[in-house]
């Protein structure tokens, strides 16, 4: 996996063994790619941003960039592994992503196993011809071929048939915009004007399609960062604060204690243990 840091792209296909000897995957780490899996084969005990998955059937899995991520378990796994930067993918999925993230691991039906295999298995094919002429072009569309497929496969078990409510739209104009501005944004009312609408009615419309308010969801998504940061990174809780748009410390610290329900210095030494 040392490869990527000086790729953009690497595919490769995952043996038991190989598997193994990666003793870096049993700890929490992250990567600043866009991470998709095919597991074929055997048994994944995962943790991905502090949820436990267990996967023992066929199943697609993405990991946006920055999630804490660690391998609690393996057992006899076979699968293939896509990294892929930010440049390298279409813009168009790119922004479909964005739509499904964080995304749960998917357990494929039986007819739509075949092709995701053929189209990984091309990929790492391509992958290691890199003499050829267009490498790069054909491993970079071959590439995002299967990130379509497996993009297919998220928005097919998400989307709703019918079209999108006026609540359903601004609770995903409301949620890019977090995603994209929650270090600098953290009041409801900045929201609401970003998006030309009262506070009021970004309010009904994100409790009505999630059950919470949107105070709730600002919270969660700087706490969900904080926790990443604590697990992953050295910093003090006090540079965590600053990184996130806090130049009170106290008050982040009060803040992350309500919502995590521990402190933060607790919270890295429970799970650095």
């Amino acid at each position: 996996m040392s490869e990527v840091s000086d790729q953009s792209i690497v595919v490769t296909k995952v043996s038991p063994d190989s598997f193994g000897a990666d003793e870096s995957l049993h700890h929490a780490h992250r990567h600043d790619y866009h991470f998709f899996v095919l597991q074929e084969k055997g048994i994944t005990v995962t943790e991905i941003d502090f949820e436990r998955y267990v996967i023992q059937k066929p199943s697609i899995l993405y990991q946006s960039p920055n999630q804490v991520h660690r391998a609690l378990k393996v057992e006899q796994l076979e699968m293939y592994l896509l990294l892929i930067k930010d440049e390298d993918l279409h813009p168009e999925y790119l922004k479909l992503l964005s739509t499904i993230s964080p995304a749960k691991p998917l357990e494929l039906e039986a007819g739509d196993l075949p092709i995701i295999q053929q189209a990984f298995s091309l990929c790492t094919a391509i992958y290691e011809k890199t003499a050829d002429k267009l490498y790069f072009s054909l491993l970079k569309d071959s590439c995002n071929t299967v990130v379509a497929l497996l993009l297919s496969q998220y928005l097919k078990r998400s989307t709703p048939q019918s079209k999108p409510s006026r609540f359903e739209t601004v609770e995903n104009a409301f949620t890019r915009l977090l995603e994209a501005q929650f270090t600098t944004m953290k009041r409801a009312g900045d929201y609401a004007q970003q998006l030309h609408i009262s506070v009021s009615y970004l309010n009904e419309c994100v409790t009505n399609v999630t059950g919470f308010s949107v105070s709730h969801h600002i919270q969660q998504r700087i706490i969900l960062e904080a926790k990443r940061e604590l697990y992953h990174s050295d910093k003090s809780v006090k540079e965590i604060a600053a990184v996130l748009g806090y130049a009170d410390f106290a008050y982040f610290s009060r803040l992350f204690t309500k919502i995590a329900g521990m402190s933060a210095l607790a919270f890295r030494s429970r799970n650095r243990d």
